[in-house]
């Protein structure tokens, strides 16, 4: 096996966020329901924005979240997804290789233009999500470099994008060159809708040995295995997954490996600003702790720091020195 030069690459929706803050009353006008996810057409998107307060605009995506939170933990990453050759497409682009990604993927030169998820956010701290996904559902499979995903410690795969056709090809594709360069390949559910409509996909994934790590909150994996029963769900996936990792929220967090149940309690805060961004900064957390060869505790409790960091202010992105918390933290 050679050397690595990456500890992770990841697929994921290549997405503009623009977040902004909202009241209960400006939700129930748009006649949207308050803490939602859901997919809007291009005209849709485009009403929303004119009618949105002001705003923070960043590259963004789950698993674009994910590599940029490693990234501020000091590991060395990559990210494919799609834009398009237009203003957001160069926003993403600088946004994200000035955190340190490696960001190669040629942009897409015809319609429909670069992904935005506009965000509202309640003064609970509730996030509902309004997402035009755009060019970033057509990652073709040949925008794949093999050398760039074998170079790569672990390929961490967003399954919010498995709904498209094509950027579902291009994943499977990944997948097998990871494997075949005897690297690790983690997944992350992303949401319960997705596994709605692709459970019998995930679970062949499972089934079939090819991922290493899976990432869930605890709807999802409830979801996922169809049971009301919290521990049966765990003890049904951790028997096929070499290393499972469930969130669940103010309880904390679980991983199973190897038979053996590691937990740790969520971190301490002040106050809940924004949920944006949690799942995907505690995946960053636990996955750096995994590159710098920490036990599976110490991995929890990093995503754990990096999850309550990214929950006390507005945005998907670390605003503290993440390294510096770890450290103070796990010392």
């Amino acid at each position: 096996m050679t050397a690595t030069t990456l500890d992770i690459i990841a697929i994921g929706n290549a997405i503009v966020d623009v977040i902004s803050r909202a009241d209960d009353a400006f939700i129930t006008s748009e006649g949207i329901d308050k803490g939602s996810m859901r997919l809007v057409d291009t005209d849709t998107a485009e009403g929303l924005y004119s009618r949105m307060g002001p705003g923070i605009e960043a590259s963004g995506g789950s698993a674009a979240n994910t590599v940029a939170g490693i990234a501020a933990l000091g590991g060395k990453c990559g990210f494919i997804g799609q834009v398009a050759d237009d203003q957001l497409g160069r926003v993403f682009t600088h946004d994200i290789r000035s955190l340190g990604v490696q960001f190669d993927t040629p942009a897409r030169s015809d319609e429909p233009p670069t992904a935005r998820c506009l965000i509202l956010v309640t003064p609970d701290a509730q996030r509902t999500m309004n997402t035009f996904l755009g060019a970033s559902q057509f990652l073709p499979a040949d925008a794949l470099d093999p050398e760039l995903i074998a170079s790569a410690a672990i390929l961490y795969l967003e399954g919010y994008l498995w709904d498209p056709e094509e950027p579902r090809a291009a994943m499977r594709k990944a997948i097998d060159i990871a494997r075949g360069a005897g690297r690790k390949v983690a997944f992350t559910l992303s949401d319960a809708f997705c596994i709605s409509r692709h459970r019998g996909d995930f679970q062949a994934l499972i089934d079939g040995g090819l991922l290493d790590i899976l990432f869930a909150n605890e709807g999802e994996i409830l979801s996922l295995t169809e049971t009301n029963d919290f521990d049966a769900a765990v003890d049904q996936v951790s028997a096929k997954v070499p290393l499972l990792v469930v969130t669940r929220s103010e309880r904390g967090a679980i991983a199973v490996k190897d038979g053996q149940r590691y937990a740790v309690p969520a971190e301490p805060i002040d106050r809940i600003v924004d949920t944006t961004g949690a799942g995907d900064l505690f995946a960053a957390g636990f996955l750096a702790g995994q590159a710098q060869g920490r036990s599976v505790t110490d991995s929890l409790t990093m995503g754990a720091i990096a999850a309550a960091e990214v929950i006390s202010h507005y945005g998907a992105r670390p605003e503290t020195d993440l390294k510096a918390l770890v450290e103070n933290r796990l010392a």
